[in-house]
């Protein structure tokens, strides 16, 4: 007998959902039904799925899967954060993070094994890419969250203490495009995991040909990588910026808060002693804003140390002169509390940890 794979339905969209239940000769509403099943309910277990007869189960369990990432590892910070190093089919591993606030929090979702970019501050920069992950892979992970915390099916957004997504963990969401535009959009369905588009936010490193697109795509909110003020500096810390340089990045920045102009942009800000953390260079920011009429709002962070990296954190005086200088020019400049630093908080951490455990 020829043992055929079973198809994984983790990431399939409701026009697939319809085309499966169409093929293994079932009526159309129990597409409906098995989208529920899986994205409102998070159910993995077909036997309990308790709508459907016992042949349609059988028929269910014979040639499906529904497959979650492995936890290979899980630490929870003094401050709550928690952090978890997932395992896929093949073997390959991320991480995702939640980071709770005083009543909810987010859960910063990974892309990609590893990362093209190479941003030299990043950990993750320094792992090679590896592969990108899939549409259930992507969705797989905050579903295994919401299992941590125990909020299926799909609580209100009173009560959800996992009530945020930032796409801003491991990889560059924009170089996995379609996979990441198909995640999002099961993610936000409201008929099943049903998180609110304005509560996810999806940051990129400045790949500015399909900025816009992913947003057109979406409708998720944006988040840039920016991290420098000029060409210069930024070239230095994110190579990436040679091949999208900062008018590239900010004139898809200005196309996309001109399709949608209720919209402001964050600019992810990681401050570097010495490199990019300066009264000028914040006044320099500044000055871009206005050039560009970008609606803007920067999150200042303090940079989380990591074995072998040559930058330091900026001081906490120097933040915060940082900040009130772009407050005073009417930007919104919070300042980011570094979090879940007893547990290898910086994106990346865990995994190199794992890994040379395992040498």
């Amino acid at each position: 007998m020829i043992m055929t794979e079973k198809k994984e339905l983790l990431g399939l969209d409701k026009k697939e959902i319809e085309a499966l239940i169409a093929e293994i000769g079932e009526k159309p509403f129990r597409a409906k039904q098995l989208w529920q099943w899986i994205y409102y309910h998070g159910e993995t277990d077909f036997d309990r799925m308790t709508s459907f007869s016992k042949d349609l189960r059988e028929k269910l369990k014979a040639g499906f899967t529904i497959t979650r990432p492995k936890i290979v590892a899980e630490q929870v910070s003094q401050d709550k954060t928690r952090k978890w190093l997932l395992e896929f089919a093949d073997g390959q591993r991320v991480e995702m993070v939640y980071i709770p606030e005083e009543d909810r929090g987010a859960v910063c979702i990974s892309t990609q094994v590893g990362c093209a970019v190479g941003c030299r501050f990043c950990h993750t920069g320094s792992q090679k890419l590896t592969r990108n992950l899939t549409a259930g892979e992507i969705v797989g992970q905050f579903m295994t969250a919401r299992d941590a915390y125990g909020e299926w099916p799909s609580p209100t957004d009173e009560t959800r203490l996992l009530s945020n997504i930032v796409v801003m963990g491991m990889g560059e969401p924009l170089h996995n495009f379609d996979n990441v535009a198909k995640a999002m959009n099961i993610l936000t369905d409201g008929a099943g995991i049903a998180i609110s588009r304005r509560r996810i936010t999806l940051s990129t490193s400045g790949i500015a040909p399909r900025i816009v697109d992913m947003v057109n795509a979406t409708g998720v909110r944006l988040a840039i990588s920016l991290h420098a003020p000029t060409n210069e500096i930024r070239s230095q810390i994110m190579p990436i910026n040679n091949k999208y340089p900062l008018e590239e990045v900010l004139e898809a920045c200005k196309t996309y808060q001109q399709q949608d102009g209720s919209r402001y942009i964050t600019f992810e800000y990681l401050m570097l002693n010495g490199i990019n953390d300066s009264l000028e260079n914040a006044q320099q920011l500044i000055e871009l804003m206005r050039k560009y009429k970008i609606n803007a709002k920067f999150n200042l962070i303090g940079f989380n140390p990591w074995p072998g990296c040559a930058f330091q954190p900026s001081s906490n005086n120097r933040i915060h002169a940082f900040a009130k200088v772009l407050n005073n020019a009417g930007f919104a400049a919070p300042i980011r509390v570094p979090r879940g630093q007893d547990i290898l908080a910086a994106c990346g951490q865990l995994k190199s940890k794992k890994e040379g455990s395992k040498a």
